[in-house]
């Protein structure tokens, strides 16, 4: 392993994963499975070694999208989590999923031939606005109110009240 360690989870807390190892072939896909499976226009998916991989809490579920692949999800949430080959050597954590997704930047894209046809554009969508940045009192009431688990380790699942899960 790569002595490494990045770790992740889903949305609500209920599932949290360890990397030992940075993942390679970190890759954007584009095919309209992954579209389906994430609920976006693509999926980063980050590849590690199997053993390298470790859930430190929960169980992942998963749904067998073909005879061959099953992609994993937290059954509380709902936030996908991971791609897999169960005879594969390999397991892809979604980017998403990580506490710091900035660590894997994408080195390839796959799936092309199902690429939405504005991707290409985005470069050029206005950006850099915060969110809500046109309704203060929207952004006051969700981040008071923010059920999402925070983007590092935490001692209990699910959180006792007043506390940060």
């Amino acid at each position: 392993m790569d002595d490494v360690e990045l770790t992740g989870g889903c949305q609500c807390g209920a599932i949290r994963y360890a990397l030992g190892q940075k993942p390679q072939n970190v890759h954007v896909c584009h095919c309209r499975m992954c579209q389906k499976a994430v609920g976006g226009p693509f999926a980063v998916i980050c590849p590690v070694l199997k053993p390298a991989f470790r859930v430190t809490r929960g169980e992942i579920s998963y749904f067998m999208s073909s005879d061959v692949g099953r992609r994993g999800f937290c059954s509380n949430c709902g936030t996908p989590l991971c791609f897999d080959y169960p005879h594969g050597d390999d397991i892809g954590v979604l980017a998403g999923t990580l506490d710091d997704p900035n660590q894997v930047p994408p080195e390839n894209q796959y799936g092309n031939e199902s690429r939405v046809s504005w991707y290409a554009g985005l470069k050029d969508v206005p950006g850099d606005h915060p969110t809500y940045v046109n309704n203060p009192e929207m952004r006051l009431r969700i981040s008071s109110s923010n059920h999402q688990h925070p983007d590092h380790e935490t001692k209990v699942w699910p959180p006792v009240d007043g506390e940060c899960g």
